[in-house]
């Protein structure tokens, strides 16, 4: 018969659980152990704000566990990802626009108090990050100039709304044709509705029309396919510096060259 402390070492290692890190850069770090997810973010501006978007936006978001700064606990969201980028989503129509239906709820939200990048920043980081992809010869020159071309459609003024303003196919999760929640708000502010748009549809085409049909309304595809060209080639260069490979199949470039 085990004795009390036997007793206890078992029940400790019972309690031991996997540490997964789910992604690890030099400006943030988010590591899931269980059913918690821990985001350690240099920048605590950038994390209080990702906690003061998921208390207004009117969509379901992570429960705030609690935050120790550098650290914010969140508690993981039910369901699974829309899809991967680079894979095809195997998502139905439903939840697709299901996805369309809550972001269109977040974009009618009330504003939020902070500015989001406008577009003179936003034209500026373009040019800049073009100039940089052909000085070191990342992309052929007909790539860049072409996708610029592109992504010009996109810098025209707009009517601001709540984005989430990082809205990767990974971030939203859904069950059969609910979504269950958006997660990483931390680049959430006053925006153009469409980039979120385009964000979650980077790489994802075939899927344009499902989202649509949740999300309602005229919505001009041409700039849709301004922001894809826009978020290829201004990422490029911090995805390589970060750990990333915009190389990969289906990924930035290839959406690049698909829009050419």
């Amino acid at each position: 018969m085990a004795g009390v402390q036997e007793v206890e070492v078992i029940q400790k290692v019972e309690m031991i659980q996997e540490v997964e890190v789910i992604v690890a850069h030099t400006e943030r770090t988010t590591l899931r152990v269980g059913d918690v997810f821990l985001k350690v973010d240099g920048n605590q501006a950038r994390a209080a704000r990702e906690v003061e978007a998921m208390a207004l936006v009117p969509v379901p978001t992570p429960e705030v566990l609690w935050r120790k700064p550098p650290v914010l606990a969140l508690a993981a969201v039910s369901g699974t990802v829309l899809g991967r980028l680079g894979e095809p989503s195997v998502a139905s129509a439903a939840a697709w626009g299901a996805a369309g239906a809550a972001i269109r709820t977040l974009h009618e939200a009330p504003l939020p108090p902070w500015p989001g990048p406008g577009l003179d920043k936003l034209s500026a980081e373009l040019e800049t990050e073009c100039d940089w992809l052909l000085a070191n010869e990342v992309l052929p020159a007909d790539v860049v100039t072409r996708g610029r071309q592109v992504a010009e459609a996109a810098l025209r003024p707009w009517k601001p709304a709540f984005v989430h303003g990082d809205l990767q196919i990974t971030h939203v999760f859904v069950d059969g044709d609910r979504v269950t929640g958006i997660i990483d708000w931390s680049e959430a502010a006053r925006g153009d509705a469409l980039y979120d748009l385009a964000t979650l549809t980077l790489g994802q085409p075939e899927r344009v029309g499902d989202l649509l049909a949740g999300y309602g309304g005229d919505v001009d595809l041409d700039v849709i396919r301004g922001w894809w060209a826009h978020r290829s080639l201004v990422v490029i260069r911090w995805l390589t510096e970060h750990g990333f490979d915009p190389f990969l199949p289906g990924c930035e470039v290839d959406v690049l060259r698909s829009l050419i």
